[in-house]
């Protein structure tokens, strides 16, 4: 009997011999269809069912696998590299991190699948399946990182801009970010304004010493490590003088006082802290003149120094002055390219991130200056020892159209110079009322704020009134004008001065500087640029025809020794006539636009001393205007507040003569 598709049918009951009959071509086909969907479907439905319990076990299995930990591997790296994992939180809130994990693993899995399937059918691979099926916010965290590594330099900054600028991320992706992110990309979002410190890892772990071990020991034994021979005599002087008294025991003994010979003359330093801790001081300048040396720097890097320097780094949290010069070596060797990925290794990029957001303007100086001679993405200067930018220290979209350079005075410094002057509480109660408006340094907040289209550089160099307690007391002549000239002209080239148009600011003895370096310049075809793009000159009480202050002791402890700088100053001294008359002849064949500003009130120096340091017919240099001021020498350079008239003219003299460049 035939059924209705013409094939042989068999009755129940009767012999059963239809089984043994041959099956045609077309029921053999199907009868094959049959069982291929037997398989394929249950293939298609643990594909289809991939969101439920088909894939549960493999969720578990893959999740227990990540969240293993080879301790034994994590002993063997040390300081090479960690992976930090966060405890898992008993708040259901917090369960997104664990979700996210095991949604990755599902669809590395199916995804896995389809390219197999798409290579067994020659089928093309939908790229649909290519990105995380995830939230759109995740999504967006992970092409912002694979953006950030792009070969295109455009697409990878604005990558790390829009990273920087997300605040709405939970904490496991903040975390992802930072074990995920390159180099380049930590860098720039250091160098970014506000950044989430959530963004970069804890500096690593660091081998356990013993407590009998002292730091200061460590600090020795690298000092030592460190080439002793055809060195600078600054920098030997600062080795031997920390390795001689690397000692807490002979510190006792001196009953607090310690005394030095430096080329005959005393030098001495009465002890304030603890032992220690001034040993670690002295160890650590010998270390910032080591680090200013290229080859000294590869040394320090091999004998763990970035290490032993993050341990004090922490250690020594309460010390400002230790932290300090700790970054300050670390942005010296920041300039040597070669070792930026030690340095980064050694978890200094966080670190520095922090101290960025420090309310102090000398921490944050010190933390950007060594981030800029990191960020090779977008700083093409590097900036030496000494030479800090006040503004812009983060990334910024705002581009630079001129450079204003600040140079201190006698006994001046990158920072405290340009400071709001101070407020006397007694006299002035609505000054101490707004003391959170003070301005610790005037350019980095006042000027940026009117003109952020500049960049603003401060320069810093030892100066002092007297050999007796001089930093550095061998070779004299590397304190005179003549010397400092040349030393500061070459780390102001290396700092991109010159390839925009500048405006030079002084104050004292920086005023004269300035001339000898332009005068020095002009001389110098490779420093062409300097002069060439000099626009103007602020001089604040610049002693163009000297001082007193040279023929005054000081006090006692000053006596019979005045210092190289003080005995430039000489008044009517032949080597300033001659640097104001070489100054002169050029200044007015280039034209430049000069303000000069003249104190009318006598300082006090010391206890003993007050005069005009510099009175009105020495600052009268011979061209340009010269403003009187009713302050000392100290406040010529110190506004009383942003209104205040030596702030605003000021600004307007910067303005006009940059009115090209900066607008209005």
């Amino acid at each position: 009997m035939q059924n209705s598709y013409g094939l042989a049918k068999t009755e129940p009951g009767g012999s059963g011999c239809g089984a043994n009959l041959p099956i045609h071509a077309e029921e053999k086909k199907l009868f094959m269809i049959g069982k291929i969907a037997k398989v394929t479907g249950s293939l298609i439905l643990g594909f289809l069912l991939s969101r439920g319990f088909v894939f549960i076990t493999y969720e578990v299995l893959s999740l227990k696998k990540l969240l293993q930990i080879d301790t034994q591997a994590i002993h063997q790296e040390k300081l090479k590299s960690y992976v930090y994992i966060r405890t898992t939180s008993v708040n259901p809130s917090d369960y997104q991190g664990i979700t996210y994990h095991a949604r990755k693993e599902i669809h590395k899995a199916v995804r896995k699948i389809l390219e197999t399937e798409a290579k067994i059918f020659r089928r093309p691979f939908s790229e649909q399946f290519s990105t995380f099926d995830g939230e759109d916010h995740e999504c967006a965290l992970w092409l912002l990182l694979k953006r950030s590594q792009s070969e295109d330099k455009e697409v990878r900054l604005q990558a790390v801009q829009d990273l920087a600028n997300n605040s709405h991320w939970h904490d496991y992706q903040y975390g992802t970010v930072a074990q995920t992110c390159d180099q380049r990309t930590a860098i720039g979002l250091a160098r970014s304004k506000d950044i989430d410190l959530r963004f970069f890892l804890p500096p690593p772990p660091l081998p356990k010493i013993k407590n009998d071990y002292p730091i200061e020991d460590e600090l020795r034994l690298l000092l030592v490590s460190l080439p002793q021979t055809g060195l600078d005599p600054c920098v030997q002087y600062f080795t031997s003088l920390a390795l001689r008294e690397s000692s807490q025991t002979l510190a006792a003994q001196r009953g607090g006082l310690w005394c030095f010979g430096g080329n005959g003359l005393p030098y001495c330093e009465t002890l304030s802290k603890i032992p220690s801790e001034t040993v670690e001081l002295f160890c650590l300048q010998a270390l910032v003149q080591h680090s200013k040396v290229s080859s000294h720097c590869d040394k320090i890097e091999a004998k763990g120094g970035l290490q032993l320097l993050q341990r004090i780094y922490q250690l020594r949290k309460d010390s400002a002055k230790i932290q300090r010069n700790i970054i300050r070596i670390i942005g010296n060797m920041a300039l040597d390219e070669r070792l930026h990925s030690s340095i980064v290794r050694a978890g200094w990029v966080s670190v520095l991130a922090e101290v960025m957001k420090s309310p102090h303007v000398i921490q944050s100086s010190h933390a950007s200056r060594a981030l800029a001679n990191l960020d090779r993405d977008t700083v093409k200067e590097k900036y030496p020892d000494g030479v800090y930018v006040l503004h812009p220290q983060y990334r910024s979209s705002q581009p630079i159209r001129a450079d204003i350079l600040f140079v201190h005075g006698l006994l001046g410094a990158a920072f405290k110079t340009w400071r709001q002057q101070d407020i006397d509480r007694r006299l002035d109660k609505k000054a101490s009322e707004g003391e959170e408006d003070y301005s610790q340094c005037w350019p980095k907040t006042w000027l940026a704020s009117d003109c952020p289209a500049l960049r603003i550089i401060s320069v810093e160099y030892d100066t002092h009134l007297s050999d007796w307690k001089a930093k550095c007391p061998v070779e004299a002549h590397r304190k005179s004008i003549a010397y400092r000239s040349n030393e500061l002209l070459d780390k102001l080239r290396a700092a991109g001065i010159g390839d925009r148009p500048l405006v030079w600011v002084s104050h004292s003895m920086g005023g004269l500087l300035v001339k000898k370096m332009l005068v020095d310049a002009s001389k110098n075809p490779e420093m062409d640029k300097i002069v060439n793009n000099t626009r103007g000159i602020i001089f604040y009480s610049v002693p163009h025809h000297g001082s007193q202050l040279a023929e005054y002791s000081i006090n006692a402890r000053y006596l019979l020794f005045p210092s190289v700088e003080v005995k430039e100053l000489s008044k009517d001294s032949p080597a300033l006539k001659e640097l104001n008359d070489d100054f002169l002849s050029f200044a007015k064949d280039k034209k430049f636009s000069v303000l000069s500003f003249a104190e009318t009130l006598p300082t006090h120096i010391g206890s003993m001393i007050k005069l005009h340091v510099v009175p009105l017919e020495s600052a009268k240099l011979g061209i340009g205007d010269l403003i009187p001021v009713d302050v000392n020498h100290l406040n010529i350079c110190k506004p009383k507040k942003k209104d205040a008239f030596l702030y605003q003219r000021t600004l307007k003299f910067i303005q006009d003569v940059l009115a090209q460049e900066i607008g209005d």
